[in-house]
């Protein structure tokens, strides 16, 4: 058997942390299996469903790098694959057509309220001949399920659930517009494309119940169901925006790395010994289902900022050279072209030490691109005072003898210091001021090596008395 899972999002909104995981979790499970992971779009609802949310779920899986198998299906595509099943299951007489108005329904949800049944619809029209109804009266098809025994789920992940069959209800199947339902349609789909595991969150339990009713009615055998449990905030609510970002782009926006989310949200439910940094071949190698924990998870930003710093600091340079770009490509005054480029590329192993986002590594790497005079900040203001203006100036003197190397550089600050009898920070820090408008930075050895002798020896003297 070919181990076969789909990610099957309703684009109705953005791809949320949760249903990224979910993605995650089928496209290793398939991976490890040597199987396949294909993408659903289930966009049924055509009131909600957008091709800009579409696109937005599209953009968010090529984001982690979670490609498919084969190209996305839409389910609005199929309706009538889904009606046609409908009408096979009427046939077989393992659904039935139900002629209640929507007045007669609201009546009977009454009676369900009143009696604590909730909202369990028993039809009349089940054992009804179709004969009695009116002429022409539109009808939906609604699931002849079975009233005695039981429904059970043999749960990867939750074990074994059961629910009493006088619990569930003849659910519709294809309304009276000839739409099909959503729990109806998914069971054609998955059947369809040869889904051998479902793994879903495990708010879609409830449902699997009604779906399995709908693979007994037609005689297919069923994928292995594997529910995994929903993500929480840190407060152990549902995560919402209050919690902070939900959705995956917002992550990208953000400045966290795909690697580092895919990463974190592997091990958010799923654990294998103390590994905490693994590798998408890693993953692939050890993930299954039977790592996946019941509890929920709680979402943890810090711990999230901490994986992503690692996997900043692993990053390519020249790849994290045209992410700081792209991200100060639209702040007003900066300097953009290949001498600029050339100053945070060779900067960038210092840079990334300091920095758990890449919004934190282009506010780091802005100093790099903005001309003479520069901006101060006020604490580097503050550092140069008249007497630190004058040092700048023979300061320059110094640097401009050596062949502006880092170790040339750091000899030439250690001497000057020692000649002058101040401490090195004394010297550094104006220096770090006049070079980058702030009191942190990277050593200053590489920021004077990567600004270069002619912008370092500009920036200096624009300040030296």
């Amino acid at each position: 058997m070919t181990v076969r899972t789909r990610f099957a999002p309703s684009p109705t909104g953005l791809l949320h942390i949760g249903g990224a995981r979910t993605a995650l979790f089928n496209y290793l499970f398939a991976r490890h299996h040597h199987g396949q992971f294909l993408l659903r779009i289930e966009d049924t609802d055509r009131a909600r469903s957008t091709a800009a949310a579409a696109q937005v779920i599209l953009d968010g899986l090529a984001w982690l790098g979670l490609e498919t198998d084969e190209p996305p299906v839409f389910q609005s595509t199929r309706q009538a694959r889904h009606a046609e099943v409908a009408l096979q299951m009427l046939a077989a007489g393992t659904a039935f057509k139900c002629f209640l108005t929507a007045a007669e329904l609201e009546q009977l949800r009454e009676q369900a309220r009143a009696a604590g049944h909730g909202l369990h619809i028993r039809s009349p029209w089940r054992e009804r001949d179709p004969a009695e109804a009116p002429p022409g009266a539109p009808f939906a098809i609604r699931l002849r399920a079975p009233r005695e025994g039981e429904t059970v789920v043999d749960d990867l992940v939750q074990g074994q659930v059961r629910v009493a069959n006088a619990e569930l209800d003849d659910m519709i199947i294809l309304r009276s517009d000839g739409t099909p339902t959503y729990l109806h349609a998914v069971v054609v789909d998955d059947h369809d494309m040869g889904i051998t595991h479902v793994i879903r969150g495990d708010d879609h339990l409830t449902n699997t119940f009604r779906q399995l009713q709908v693979y007994q009615a037609m005689g297919w055998e069923p994928p292995r169901f594997a529910h995994i449990p929903l993500i929480h905030g840190a407060d152990g609510a549902k995560l919402s925006k209050r919690h902070g970002a939900v959705s995956v782009l917002e992550f990208r926006e953000q400045g966290f790395l795909p690697e580092a989310v895919c990463n974190y949200l592997l091990r958010l439910g799923w654990g294998h010994g103390d590994a905490e940094i693994l590798s998408r071949e890693a993953a692939i190698g050890l993930f299954d289902i039977d790592g996946v924990g019941r509890a929920p998870s709680r979402m943890d930003y810090a711990k999230l900022a901490h994986v992503n710093g690692v996997w900043l600091r692993a990053a390519d340079d020249g790849r994290l050279t045209g992410e700081v770009l792209r991200r100060l490509a639209d702040r007003p005054g900066l300097v953009f072209d290949d001498v600029a480029e050339q100053r945070v590329r060779a900067l960038m192993p210092q840079l990334k030490e300091r920095a758990k986002t890449l919004v934190e590594l282009a506010d780091a790497a802005r100093f790099l691109l903005q001309p003479v005079p520069l901006p101060l900040e006020p604490k580097a203001a503050a550092l140069l005072t008249a007497e630190n203006r004058a040092m700048l100036g023979e300061l320059a003197g110094a640097l401009a003898a050596t062949d502006f190397s880092v170790a040339a550089l750091d000899a030439a600050l250690r001497a000057y210091a020692e000649r002058t009898g101040r401490k090195l920070g004394a010297v550094a820090q104006p220096l770090r001021a006049a070079l980058t408008g702030s009191a942190a930075s990277p050593g200053i050895e590489a920021v004077l090596a990567a600004l270069g002798r002619e912008e370092a020896l500009a920036r200096i003297c624009s300040l030296a008395a």
